[in-house]
């Protein structure tokens, strides 16, 4: 029997492939023997092995990777402490600010976020003499600012939902606040603190608007190093590098859904259990 025609349906297709359509598209010309992406001259890898022996390319993506995981990290400690604060230490009398101030780089636009990280990175130069140049450093810090934000909102969600009732069972034990907070609460909320460490991780990578501000020689991202490149014109080794990102994106991002299931199957079965 014929299925009757669902116009939800239909929208949900047309989404699906405004969405994947462009980057079939982009991993089927990474192939292309042409120099020119939108001429398809038969397979080829070569883009590939071009890609790989640039060096300059490689330099800025290993660097990237860098500065997306410490910013990442040092992201979802502030965080997960910030998200104590303000959800747990409700006697805090500046809570409703804090709260404001942290999350407020979400409603920033970017180049403001950049510029007044580059203003107030020369201040400090001159006042204090740190930081002397613009680099990685300078990258990390104004990306641990602005992933906080993302990482704030994921974890303390997560934190405001979880039953109370348990890190109460487990300080009426004996097992302290400390002692509490890693076999209690941590454990609960490690599925939202993988997510914002992702989702930072992502936000970190992509970002070019912040990096362009605070970045010095020597210290070129990949997406500004990319960005630089496609105003030349776009080759395919910018298409091979976009489809090795997209096959990464795709690995972690499967890897994490598996990890987050089996974690929260695992924290079910144990409230279940006692």
């Amino acid at each position: 029997m014929a299925q009757r025609f669902s116009f939800s349906r239909l929208m949900f297709w047309v989404g699906i492939a405004f969405l994947y359509v462009p980057m079939l598209i982009l991993v089927v010309y990474s192939f292309n023997e042409s120099r020119l992406v939108t001429v398809w001259a038969g397979f080829s890898g070569k883009w590939y092995v071009e890609l790989f022996q640039d060096q300059q390319i490689m330099t800025a993506v290993w660097r990237s990777l860098q500065i997306a995981f410490l910013s990442a990290s040092a992201a979802v400690v502030l965080a997960v402490l910030g998200s104590l604060i303000m959800v747990r230490h409700r006697n805090f009398k500046g809570r409703t600010l804090f709260s404001g101030m942290i999350t407020a780089p979400l409603v920033m636009p970017d180049v403001i976020i950049g510029l007044s990280m580059l203003l107030l990175f020369v201040a400090m130069g001159q006042m204090i003499g740190w930081p002397a140049n613009r680099g990685m450093l300078t990258v990390w810090i104004a990306h641990t600012t602005f992933c906080l934000a993302y990482s704030t909102v994921v974890i303390s969600s997560r934190l405001r939902e979880m039953d109370r009732s348990l890190e109460e069972a487990s300080l009426d034990l004996g097992a302290g606040q400390i002692g509490t907070f890693f076999s209690v609460t941590l454990p609960i909320i490690s599925p939202a603190i993988i997510s914002a460490w992702l989702l930072s991780f992502t936000l970190s990578l992509d970002d070019v608007v912040i990096a362009s501000f605070v970045t010095g020689p020597g210290a070129t991202t990949l997406p500004i190093e990319v960005f630089s490149s496609v105003r030349l014109g776009v080759t395919p080794k910018i298409n091979a590098l976009a489809t090795l990102i997209i096959a990464a994106v795709s690995i972690v991002a499967i890897a994490s859904w598996y990890f987050t299931k089996r974690m929260n199957d695992r924290v079910s079965t144990q409230l279940a259990a006692s």
